[in-house]
């Protein structure tokens, strides 16, 4: 085989030599012989060589079926395996694999299942010609990162389990969480209440939970989410939930959630009238659908509700679930409007949704980002219309009386044709975020966005995911009698201090994301986690 290449060699060199002699080239000649001579070097490899060409398929990542033991999935022969393992070993950054790998795996090994390789072959669904807005079907978003699975132990496990003793399992696992000893890349401790108990039950979440959604109702109440604006919220969690095959079950029989999909916006839009200032129709509306739903189905009447949950971001929400008293007290509730004094939002019980401004549904994450600390040079900026009572109060006392506090009404056309509202908030090392007609504002989640340390002023408000976020760590809580104080409360804090706090609203700013398609801890996952740990909080453990 060897002679064989020596003499296809030398053929070879003859015909350049022909050419730099002057004789035409036969190119089909050259053409043959090159082609010869690539075929033998290829027979030489595969019959000399040992396994030579294998080290390339073993540097690709190894796709391996979540639901099998890993000792069973691959069946390899041993002798050749390890030579082909020691080989590889010379190739650095290459992914090795070992033929018979212990079945206890711990979570955080990423091991991307075979179905997650396979594009799905559902019907997509049609969407409606009259939302430009709410069209998100010619969104190309970046493609989801490889989920995580578990010893196929451990999935039998859970899937032996009733609903109810999966949540009595969690409850038990979150109760006693390790400790986590080392650092999680895409979790930053500082801004969180408890990450070890945060990441249990997060793990936990992604292992167990199964939302069963209602298919009743017509649209554009039901199952139509509205995307842009202050209340984009719902709307994205709606859009999103409905899109979800992990936590998504079709047996409600299987599911430890059930999910009412209404737009608080829609319903709005579609039965108020404008100026009545009467919204007992919204309530009859949603009384009248919840009757039908505890007539329908059994689940409502097991559980009284209480296993059921919805998200609403408009200021009415909380008053439109008066006219039923199960729907008050017993669900689940997500709400912007998450005021403590009012008696229907409950603290750890319901979940307070953040409020999030989107402008250009195609591209949600536009303009996040902000400049940095040196490049801030006002102490505080406001903008806005004067709603509810404490806005006017903030003007009173701070409208033009430093250069470095911009406190303004709405942002005069003189000042942003010099500095929009963003700049103005990305050049701020402190934004007020004062209360309007109700506790919630947008500004809480921009100031985020921007990476200014949101300033809140609202009493009786819960931030947002508070259940597991320590705002202290990145926002200043201002009572609002103490709005006079206000200047004197922020030069008070030290420059190391402020940092630290700027350092983590940058960190914090990921888990107030939306994502075209969800990735793990953004806002998406965080709102369903609050939702899913306060049904973990209603669990009773029995004694025995």
């Amino acid at each position: 085989m060897k002679t064989l290449c020596e003499s296809l060699a030398v053929i070879l060199m003859k015909e350049f030599i022909r050419l730099f002699g002057g004789y035409k080239i036969d190119w089909k000649k050259i053409f043959f012989v090159g082609a010869i001579m690539t075929a033998s070097c290829v027979m030489l490899q595969m019959f000399i060589l040992n396994d030579p060409l294998d080290m390339w398929f073993l540097s690709l990542p190894v796709a391996i079926p979540s639901d099998k033991p890993l000792n069973s999935s691959l069946s390899l022969n041993k002798t050749s395996t390890e030579a082909r393992v020691k080989r590889l070993q010379i190739i650095s950054g290459a992914p090795i694999v070992s033929p018979n790998p212990p079945i206890d795996l711990n979570l955080s090994v990423p091991i991307m299942p075979v179905a997650a390789l396979v594009p799905p072959r559902g019907k997509s669904r049609r969407r409606r010609k009259d939302s430009k807005v709410d069209n998100m079907s010619k969104v190309v978003p970046p493609p989801p990162p490889p989920r995580r699975t578990v010893p196929s132990r451990m999935q039998k496990f859970i899937w032996s389990l009733t609903p109810k003793e999966a949540l009595v399992y969690a409850k038990k696992e979150v109760e006693h969480a390790p400790a986590v000893m080392e650092d999680d890349p895409d979790l930053y401790a500082p801004i969180f209440r408890n990450i070890s108990v945060f990441k249990r039950s997060y793990e936990l979440m992604e292992l167990i939970l199964k939302v069963y959604i209602y298919r009743d109702g017509a649209r554009p109440i039901f199952h139509q989410p509205h995307l842009r604006g202050i209340y984009a919220s719902e709307g994205w969690f709606m859009k999103l939930m409905e899109e979800n095959r992990q936590f998504v079950t079709r047996d409600p029989e299987m599911a430890h959630l059930f999910y009412l999909p209404y737009s608080m916006r829609q319903l709005g839009m579609a039965l108020y009238v404008p100026n009545s200032h009467n919204l007992k129709p919204l309530s009859i509306f949603l009384r009248d659908y919840t009757n039908t739903i505890a007539a329908k189905y059994p689940f409502w009447n097991r559980t009284h509700g209480s296993d059921h949950f919805l998200v609403a971001c408009h200021d009415w929400g909380p008053y439109t679930l008066t006219a039923h008293e199960e729907l008050t007290k017993n669900t689940i509730k997500a709400l912007c409007n998450a005021d403590t004094s009012e008696g229907i939002f409950v603290a750890r019980k319901d979940v307070s949704l953040p409020e999030t401004t989107i402008r250009t549904p195609r591209k949600p994450l536009r303009n996040v980002g902000g400049f940095r600390v040196s490049q801030r040079p006002l102490l505080a900026f406001f903008a806005g219309n004067m709603h509810g009572r404490v806005r006017p109060t903030l003007l009173k006392h701070w409208q033009d009386k430093h250069e470095d506090m911009k406190i303004y009404g709405p942002l005069p056309l003189r000042v942003s044709r010099k500095m929009s509202y963003v700049q103005h908030m990305k050049s701020s090392k402190f934004c007020i975020c004062p209360m309007g007609y109700e506790v919630n504002s947008p500004r809480i989640i921009e100031s985020i966005y921007y990476e200014c340390v949101p300033v809140i002023i609202a009493d009786n408000f819960p931030p947002p995911l508070s259940d597991v976020l320590d705002w202290s760590k990145f926002s200043v809580a201002v009572a609002e009698k103490d709005i006079p104080k206000l200047r004197e409360i922020l030069v008070a804090i030290p420059m190391r201090r402020y940092l630290t706090m700027q350092i983590n609203v940058k960190m914090v700013q990921k888990h107030f994301l939306w994502n075209p398609r969800p990735i793990r801890y953004d806002l998406f996952h965080m709102i369903l986690h609050s939702i899913w740990s306060s049904r973990l909080n209603q669990i009773q453990i029995p004694e025995s």
